[in-house]
């Protein structure tokens, strides 16, 4: 039982910090301005791709967040507090927004592309600068782990990547329908909503990170 107590832990704990950041509200929103040349089949063949493309990145991040760590001499409570940062910028962006996530010139030049789904969905509005410091440092947080343990923790953060992937794939895919019953007054309420918990949420990385780099009797010795 314990060991489907920590699996179930770790899932729950990254879906929930990864939806936020992920936002695929907001992306649905932007892929409605960007797809209208498209037909409705390509738009939805555009959507896996980007999901896939965004689960891809996730994991690989995931997976090779400790050789990243080691190659960039950056230890884990420098990640958590840059992870802290970044992901608290996006959540202010987020609750009190300017222009959106790309610029116009961006949005144009999407809107003349065939292939959206990498470039601006999968990244940067799927899986950007937030998303990706977040895997890294939940890798750190594993890599200290042994064993099962260490198995079951990665085995839950990349089921909770791909049930991100499946949020995200089911919103987009119903982005009309989603604005057509939110309005774009609810879509912005729901946006900054998110905004404020990444707030919180990076606030919270930050403060491990310090507490980490407060524990950590090398530090203040070397």
């Amino acid at each position: 039982m314990q060991p489907f107590a920590e699996f179930s832990s770790w899932v729950g704990v990254a879906l929930i910090t990864l939806l936020p950041i992920v936002n695929p509200v907001s992306t649905a929103v932007l892929l409605l301005t960007i797809s209208s040349h498209l037909s409705t089949e390509e738009r939805n063949r555009q959507i896996t791709r980007a999901c896939i493309y965004m689960t891809a990145m996730l994991v690989i991040f995931l997976l090779a967040g400790h050789f990243i760590m080691v190659a960039f001499g950056i230890s884990i409570p420098g990640i958590r507090i840059a992870g802290g940062m970044v992901i608290g910028f996006l959540g202010f962006r987020m609750l009190f927004p300017d222009e959106g996530q790309i610029s116009t010139e961006g949005k144009v030049e999407a809107q003349e592309k065939r292939d959206i789904s990498f470039s601006p969905l999968a990244m940067p509005s799927l899986s950007g600068p937030g998303a990706l410091a977040v895997v890294i440092t939940m890798s750190s947080s594993i890599d200290v782990r042994h064993g099962i343990d260490k198995v079951l923790a990665f085995a839950g953060v990349i089921l909770a990547i791909f049930l991100t992937a499946l949020i995200s794939w089911l919103v987009l895919r119903g982005a009309g329908a989603m604005r057509r019953l939110l309005g774009v007054t609810g879509v912005n309420s729901l946006s900054r909503i998110m905004g404020f918990l990444l707030i919180c949420i990076g606030i919270q990385f930050i403060v491990n990170g310090v507490r980490d780099l407060a524990l950590d009797t090398g530090f203040w010795q070397g």
